[in-house]
């Protein structure tokens, strides 16, 4: 709602008819890169818009799962949480796949394949590993973790239909924040989807992760061109906004804010000393909370996963 109905944030698919005509008709894997603050906002409004928006899912980090509202949602909703440390992940990553092998309703499974926000000091460490394996030199992202994308394509071969590969960017080279968008501030995200059957992805777990290190190749390129060109190439689509976000926010605002206006009223009203300060205590921690929400999508409050970690071995 805040970034479809308040900033009125637009966003723009870049890809083809026969593309945009499977969207919400398949279960996919969705590889996403993970450069900006608000990019699972993005990637949230267009499932909204395909109507898969209560069946997408997400291989997470763990420390998610203790953020206030988003973190207890995400637990009832089959997420699967990862430490990022796969000798520990393993077991709970695979189960948590098989678990939506037979998911009933078309599902959208996003990947970060890099596994942390890019950062210059993380893409350094990074492309220093890339150089020390033989592997292409990356301009616009970390080298991908290729066992979470491999793991995932096997677990749920049979199920998944396809792998889009999306790549997101924000006219003006803006940098967008989560509190910008509390502010307001309309932003202009331009998506790049290009869709791959998943009988083109090897069957074997080499050939898949070099499979995967080719496709962040021409992720690559297509950052290169959009940052030249100002556009990715291949048809424009503006999927329509639509109404349930807004109407669903504004239906529990006034089952939820009525009776909490009254409630406020009633404890200044009495004069009690305690019950005042039990109020404010409420509002102090709802405001922890709140900030904390907002912290976990900063860029420079990031983890340091990344920084050290790309010089162990996956």
């Amino acid at each position: 709602m805040l970034l479809e109905w308040w900033s009125c944030t637009e966003c723009t698919l870049f890809t083809d008819q026969a593309t945009v005509d499977r969207f919400g008709k398949e279960h996919v894997v969705i590889i996403l890169n993970h450069n900006f603050e608000i990019d699972f906002l993005c990637g949230w409004t267009m499932c909204e818009r395909f109507g898969v928006l209560g069946s997408s899912k997400v291989l997470a980090k763990r420390e998610l799962l203790y953020v206030p509202l988003i973190g207890w949602t995400w637990y009832f909703l089959e997420i699967v949480f990862c430490k990022r440390k796969w000798e520990e992940d393993q077991d709970t990553v695979i189960e948590g796949l098989k678990r939506l092998s037979d998911y009933p309703e078309y599902m959208w499974f996003l990947l970060y394949c890099e596994g942390t926000r890019f950062t210059e000091k993380k893409h350094r460490v990074s492309m220093e590993v890339a150089i020390s394996k033989g592997l292409p030199v990356l301009k616009y992202h970390l080298l991908p973790r290729t066992r979470g994308f491999t793991t995932a394509v096997q677990c749920l071969r049979g199920t998944v239909a396809a792998v889009y590969d999306v790549t997101l960017n924000f006219r003006g080279n803006k940098n967008p924040s989560l509190l910008g968008i509390l502010y307001g501030k309309k932003y202009e995200a331009d998506m790049c989807v290009r869709r791959f059957p998943l009988e083109e992805i090897p069957l074997d777990e080499k050939e898949a992760a070099q499979w995967l290190h080719k496709l962040y190749q021409e992720k690559d390129a297509l950052q290169e061109t959009y940052n030249q060109k100002g556009v990715f190439p291949g048809q424009q689509f503006k999927p329509p906004r639509r109404p349930w976000t807004l109407l669903n926010f504004l239906s529990w605002a006034t089952v939820l804010l009525s009776p909490l206006f009254s409630c406020v009223l009633g404890v200044f009203a009495s004069g009690s000393p305690l019950l005042i300060l039990t109020f404010l205590g409420f509002v102090g921690a709802a405001s922890f909370g709140v900030r904390r929400l907002i912290g976990v999508t900063e860029i420079e409050k990031g983890s340091s996963y990344g920084n050290q970690e790309f010089k162990k071995k996956e």
